[in-house]
């Protein structure tokens, strides 16, 4: 008996009959393996079972295992797109919920090659069938434990899973934590809409989406119950499927080999060695891209179990890079961060974020519940800006109505209307509609930026009122979108590091929720503005997101300026726009000014945004000159 699979209770033959399937299935030469979680390991030519399945009733051991084959030999290997999957790794290693990125990931993708390999071969029903009785037990027991250890990541994904797996339409958890209930009310749309998923390109797309509602305040997934279904990168990526890979004559396969120098390990090249190499430098950094634990290794994972994850845990870990000590300065006690980007731009010659912020540092700052003050303060802003709100949102839902009745009514295709008399009337007539005329109005976000440099002094409080009008507007037509106050911080004096913070006052996640409007109140002036840097970071978010319009306004009411930027930055910041313009993302600039507007400034935003500006003369005016600018956006996106 084959000894990686020792300390696993499976027979011989069934062993014997799993490497037969793979490699019929597979239709290469790839060896099976048990690990914690099944996936491809293409370094190593391997294909994984999950030792999930090990200590269960012999029959739903057997058909665990072969579902496992199943999904990874046919499914992963012929139809999962290559390039998608690096995709989406490289969203998941930038984002701060990555255990639980990587787990929903791997579970829609697999739902949705589940489908596929049971039409294609529907002798494999009675094995999908065993394997989803046992889950759905499995991830019930998971979620009272959830529920009583509150880990609330963890109780969202395994209702998750219920959810899609649930035998009638609607799935109830009385025991669940209100929070959690709420928010995958928030999300089931994105779920129910993974059941028509035709490729992982949309998988990847939804599951960022998903990702973007979840509030801030959750932390990562405790325990690891799938793994990414790629173990790592062999080389560089040409093909479309992990199959065609696999297959290719040209010399491209990783030699797989670790190199450590005596005195200095800070750099490590794109070769990764595996665990029990790895081993053999423990006192070393280690970098990995994807989840592996080599056979044998002695654990106290039981059968039926989920495993914890651990920080600097290898086996299931999301993406760990160096740990060194950093060099950045301390911001601890400047004010509660909740999220420090680490975002220092490389030194290298290719400057990700232009060669004028080589030394740009991303900070992000989470509003806090606002105040009972703010609250009253907001709602005085809101009574005021009533009317243009009242007059924008009847003029959008006339026109949605309109668009709709006609567009739903008079085609050219679908169901056969009663109507015949324009066949006598009309030279063309259109005489079919569609039945099913409930559908998404908008595909749209937006994100408003606001400069809270220390020359907006004078002009936030008012500027305000335009920032509450587009929250308000947004919100009562349910479109998702941020509101961001950016600055850089001008009293640290480093030459080689420079604090941008980005407070984000409301977020994709919690911008249509009601009662958080008062956060915008907690804009107030700073010190300087980096403007290209900060509006290249803002685009790095918003080209993850799958809807098909997205529009970035910036408010400013001056040039760009911050340390050894004054001659650049208006330069750099036009390029910063031209780049999120080239990515699809339109970008209008608002100039805010207390007085006239003189030639010089309409010139410097005409530089930076072309015509897509808006001076605004006397930032009061700011609600009525936002108005047709909002107007014009928003219907360009039905």
């Amino acid at each position: 008996m084959d000894k990686r699979w020792h300390e696993a209770a499976i027979d011989t033959n069934v062993l014997i009959q799993l490497q037969d399937l793979t490699t019929i299935l597979s239709q290469v030469d790839i060896q099976l393996d048990l690990t914690y979680g099944s996936f491809v390991d293409l370094t190593s030519n391997r294909l994984t079972v999950s030792s999930l399945w090990d200590t269960l009733a012999p029959h739903i051991q057997t058909s665990g295992y072969k579902t496992d084959v199943y999904l990874r030999a046919l499914g992963t290997l012929h139809y999962s797109d290559l390039p998608a999957l690096h995709h989406m790794w490289d969203y998941i290693e930038g984002t701060y919920l990555k255990h639980f990125a990587s787990q929903l990931f791997t579970l829609l993708e697999d739902l949705r090659l589940e489908d596929i390999i049971k039409r294609l071969r529907p002798g494999t029903a009675t094995d999908f069938s065993i394997r989803t009785k046992y889950l759905k037990q499995f991830f019930a027991t998971q979620l009272r434990t959830n529920i009583t250890q509150a880990h609330a990541l963890d109780e969202l994904f395994c209702m998750i899973y219920l959810v899609l797996q649930a035998d009638g339409p609607e799935q109830s958890f009385p025991q669940a934590h209100k929070q959690q209930v709420d928010v995958l009310d928030l999300i089931k749309p994105d779920l129910y809409e993974s059941y028509g998923a035709p490729s992982t390109e949309r998988v990847a797309d939804i599951v960022v989406s998903i990702i973007e509602k979840l509030p801030y305040i959750y932390e990562d997934m405790r325990n690891t119950y799938v793994a990414f279904p790629l173990f790592k990168w062999a080389g560089t990526v040409r093909e479309n499927t992990l199959f065609d890979e696999l297959t290719r004559t040209d010399d491209v396969a990783n030699q797989d080999e670790q190199e450590v120098e005596q005195d200095e390990d800070a750099y490590i090249d794109e070769t990764f060695s595996t665990w029990h190499r790895e081993n053999e430098n423990t006192d070393r950094q280690q970098t990995f891209l994807q989840m592996d634990l080599d056979v044998g290794t002695k654990t106290n994972l039981a059968g039926g179990d989920a495993r914890e994850t651990e920080s600097g845990d290898q086996a299931f870990a999301a993406v760990q890079g160096m740990s060194k000590k950093s060099k950045q300065a301390d911001y601890s006690e400047r004010e509660a961060l909740a999220k420090h980007d680490g975002g220092m731009a490389s030194q290298q010659h290719e400057a990700p974020y232009g060669a004028d912020n080589i030394y740009a540092t991303a900070i992000m700052k989470d509003a806090r519940p606002p105040t009972d003050e703010e609250q009253l303060t907001y709602e005085t802003y809101v009574m005021n800006i009533k009317p243009y709100e009242r007059k924008l949102g009847q003029t959008i839902e006339k026109i949605l109505e309109h668009k709709k009745s006609f567009e739903r009514n008079h085609l050219k295709f679908g169901r056969l209307s009663k109507n015949l008399l324009p066949v006598v009337t009309e030279d063309h007539p259109r005489l079919f509609y569609k039945k099913d005329n409930e559908s998404a109005e908008f595909d749209a976000i937006f994100t408003l930026m606001v400069d809270c440099s220390a020359s907006m002094y004078d002009k936030m409080e008012e500027t305000k009122a335009g920032i509450v009008l587009f929250h308000e507007v947004l919100k009562q037509l349910k479109i998702p979108h941020q509101i961001v106050g950016f600055w850089e911080e001008a009293t640290i004096g480093f030459d080689q590091e420079q604090p941008n913070y980005f407070h984000v006052i409301h977020s994709f996640t919690d911008s249509l929720y009601e009662q958080n409007g008062a956060k915008i109140m907690q804009l107030e002036p700073k010190e300087d503005n980096r403007d290209g840097f900060s509006i290249r970071k803002i685009t790095e978010q918003m080209v993850l997101r799958h809807e098909k319009h997205k529009l970035l306004l910036v408010f400013s009411d001056g040039e760009p300026s911050a340390e050894n930027y004054e001659q650049n930055g208006v330069i750099d910041t036009q390029r910063a726009v031209a780049n999120a313009r080239r990515q699809g993302i339109d970008v209008i600039g608002m100039f805010l000014s207390d007085g006239t507007i003189n030639k010089r400034d309409d010139e410097m935003m005409k530089t930076i945004y072309g015509h897509e500006r808006l001076m605004i003369p006397h930032v009061a005016d700011l609600p009525e000159l936002f108005i047709p600018v909002l107007k014009k956006l928003i219907l360009q996106t039905i």
